[in-house]
């Protein structure tokens, strides 16, 4: 019946895309005299494309968003951005890190993005999206000095880079064409944060400019705990020559931040619906608390470490680049794009292990102002995931070479040829310890019993979870990746195809601790190679200057790397899995008067294999999914929506358990969608981003419901002055209770902040 509904969905669709050509070959003339190119159709794409053509020529799924739109959607963190994005799922409940982000159906089983690469400025954040307590946004700060977003779905990424079969998200950056720039200070309306931003650049002359952007903040974060939770800042820049047959670039980054993370809150089950437990919010708990007493651990050399848990995410980051492009003549042209980042912190955040703690009392107050005095409410096990980031650095490089040959009678070919090279760092150090917490969402207590110590320390280290979790890694990933491509334009068709070889070498150790020990004797070797095959090939046909048809096949990878450690041999005897994603898609891009629309069809198999580190589980399975995608965006005098609609069919096809063959990946929901009208009326310009999922099921035996939800966020800015801008935004304003995500037993599940609003000024020169 599923199939029956999705069969009879896609023929509709069908259907409106047909009538759609009809529409668009019949009043082509008189749309083009009153277009209004509400997506940008005819901006030209970098981002995972092997021409760097408009969105109109090129065989892509591809949306922009420039720096006032992103501020339209009033994002809180760089992946609540992509929440705008059709046919993108993205899980941004954890704060300003730890999101999972995913693309048409493919899955989220574990945690980060493994098939979606997130970059800055054309090259990988991390090399790795799903490295456990290291995801690539934890190092991505949305700031002033932001230009556009750039999101390719599924099409060439899979050749244009690694580990990226599903796509990829590209933040590019200012680099000061204009001259000027802006100071702005921000304010916490319903929570305490007070941030500031900066950014200037210029023309130093007539060949040169720069850029240069940061800010700085302090405050509570949007989930109130009486400590400081939020702590840094970060500064950027890049200066640009310009020569007359290309440029040269260097830019530069430090992040030094510090921020809570949103974890899963207890929670309970009534037959498949999730109920909250009282005195725990789900919309504002974080368990962060001036009842904390230091975490006692151990670092990366075994020595003994305190921790101050309520430090949560801090993330530290010191990065340069260069960068150039020429032409060389007779048609060539070379490229160079190069950065060495040094990535490392700490992830302090707080899982509960369960909703009731089951062992006996007496109970008291370990901590706080009652400390000593009996406590007679609900107990919880909290588990401190207390995460050394020790090395997460990388160096990247991607050269190319292009070729573009005028050919008579056939049109213009262009051929390039690039090698990639990039060394990731993967040192962690995992230490978790449990304690006894007071059952509340707001400054908790620990609590003591007969079986804690008298701080609420209740197992340590190895202690927990059979001593799965007091782990060391030291890894070195080094991948060396040629890739070929050709593009041919011949009148109305566009054709390009694409090939690339990953390889993958993997050097280093790991280390299972035993009683709060890393023995010697206990080292694992990780020596292997592996590589595999990309390949990627697709078709545009412009029907007329309104209309574009278009579809491409892909097939790519995404690599393991810690996600496969502790599960046997990474020394080369045995067969290293590797992630495989096979993708076929097509559409149409199509204007008409002041309506732009973007629609794709798609089909998507992924084969996985996977760990979770909260159940311990390996998985090796195959996930199918389909559907249909819809950008659009249309303006009527002051008044402009944009928006999008997703329905994605998807299905687990095979799995070590032949039981929940059949069922839907946990957190797919059929229909995702996204809408934001605005409207201007002189100096003010407000508006609204409605965003909305239907349900979902919360595990792979389909028997957790999450409801479905829209989330509303409103913006209003009012033009004082010429120079001076008012903002005030509200994200969540009615305070849905909106589940992201739940354990399989139902303990425990993550819901997006509640209601939260900002002020801001403005002050640009």
């Amino acid at each position: 019946m599923k199939n029956m509904a999705f069969v009879h969905k896609k023929k509709i669709a069908i259907a409106v895309s047909m009538a759609l050509v009809q529409i668009g070959s019949a009043q082509a003339q008189q749309a083009a005299a009153d277009n209004k190119d509400g997506l940008g159709l005819e901006t030209v794409v970098v981002t995972a494309s092997t021409t760097g053509g408009s969105k109109m020529k090129q065989s892509l799924s591809v949306s922009t968003l420039d720096s006032e739109q992103v501020l339209k959607s009033v994002p809180t963190n760089s992946a609540e951005v992509l929440r705008a994005i059709p046919g993108i799922r993205s899980e941004s409940s954890g704060g300003e890190g730890n999101a999972n982000i995913t693309v048409r159906g493919l899955p989220i089983s574990a945690g980060g993005a493994r098939y979606v690469q997130m970059q800055q400025d054309g090259l990988p954040i991390l090399q790795f999206g799903d490295i456990a307590f290291g995801t690539a946004d934890q190092f991505m700060r949305i700031d002033s000095g932001l230009d556009r977003v750039e999101v390719v779905r599924g099409g060439s990424a899979s050749t244009t880079a690694t580990n990226s079969p599903g796509g990829v998200v590209n933040f590019i950056s200012k680099t000061g064409t204009e001259k000027g720039g802006s100071i702005a200070y921000t304010r916490g309306l319903t929570f305490d944060q007070n941030r500031v931003d900066l950014n200037y650049g210029s023309p130093i002359d007539e060949k040169t400019r720069f850029f240069i952007s940061g800010y700085f903040r302090e405050g509570e974060s949007p989930r109130p705990a009486d400590v400081t939770g939020e702590s840094g800042g970060q500064i950027r820049g890049n200066i640009t020559r310009d020569f007359d047959n290309g440029y040269l670039r260097a830019s530069f980054s430090h992040l030094d931040d510090k921020v809570p993370m949103n974890m899963p809150v207890p929670t309970s089950l009534s037959g498949s619906n999730i109920n909250t437990i009282s005195g725990i919010d789900p919309r504002t708990a974080s368990f962060y608390s001036p009842y904390w007493v230091s975490d006692k651990t151990i670092d990366h050399n075994g020595n003994t470490i305190f921790t101050n848990v309520n430090d949560g995410l801090h993330v530290k980051s010191d990065s340069f680049g260069l960068e150039g492009s020429f032409k060389l003549g007779d048609g060539w042209t070379i490229s160079d794009k190069f950065r060495t980042a040094q990535n490392s912190g700490r992830w302090t955040g707080l899982f509960p292990a369960d909703n009731n703690y089951s062992g006996s009392g007496p109970f008291t107050y370990a901590t706080g102002p009652n400390a000593g005095q009996a406590y007679n409410g609900r107990v919880v096990t909290m588990t401190v995931f207390n995460v050394g980031i020790d090395d997460l650095g990388n160096t990247v490089n991607d050269f190319k070479v292009s070729k573009a040959f005028n050919l008579p009678d056939v049109g213009k070919l262009t051929t390039s040829a690039g090698l990639y090279y990039s060394k990731q760092n993967v040192a962690m150090t995992w230490n978790f310890n449990q304690y006894l917490l007071q059952a509340n969402g707001s400054n908790p207590a620990l609590i003591a019993n007969a079986s804690t110590t008298s701080t609420g320390l209740l197992n340590q280290g190895t202690a927990v979870w059979g001593g799965c979790c007091t782990r060391r890694i030291d890894a070195e990933y080094t991948t060396v990746a040629p890739y070929l491509a050709a593009a041919l334009e011949h009148g109305p068709w566009n054709i390009d195809a694409s090939v690339r070889q990953d390889n993958q070498s993997a050097s280093g150790t790991y280390n299972q601790a035993v009683n709060n020990q890393f023995l010697a004797g206990n080292n694992k070797k990780i020596d292997y190679d592996v590589d595999r095959n990309a390949y990627s090939a697709g078709v545009n046909y412009t029907v007329n200057s309104q209309l574009a048809l278009f579809a491409r096949n892909s097939r790519g990878y995404a690599f393991n790397a810690d996600r496969i450690m502790f599960n046997g041999p990474l020394d080369g005897s045995v067969a290293i899995p590797v992630n495989k994603v096979e993708q076929t898609e097509a559409g149409l891009k199509w204007r008409y008067g002041k309506l732009s629309s973007f629609l794709t069809f798609f089909k998507a198999k992924t084969t996985e294999t996977n760990f979770e580190a909260t159940t311990q589980t390996f998985t090796n399975r195959v996930y199918d999914a389909s559907g249909v995608e819809l950008e659009a965006a249309y303006s009527l005098g002051r008044f402009r929506v944009a928006g999008g609609v997703t329905y994605t069919n998807a299905e687990i096809s095979k799995a070590e358990d032949a039981s929940i063959v059949g069922k839907k990946p946990r957190r797919q929901a059929d229909w995702t969608y996204q809408i934001m009208p605005t409207y201007t009326i002189g100096a003010l310009n407000f508006g609204a981003a409605f965003i909305g999922t239907t349900a979902s099921w919360g595990d792979d035996a389909n028997t957790i419901r999450m409801p479905g939800y829209v989330i509303t966020n409103l913006f209003a800015n009012y033009q004082l002055t010429n120079n001076i801008l008012l903002n005030v935004s509200v994200n969540n304003l009615f305070d849905k209770l909106a589940w992201t995500e739940v354990e399989g037993d139902g303990h425990a599940a993550r819901a997006l902040n509640g209601r939260t609003a900002l002020a801001s000024i403005k002050y640009s020169f």
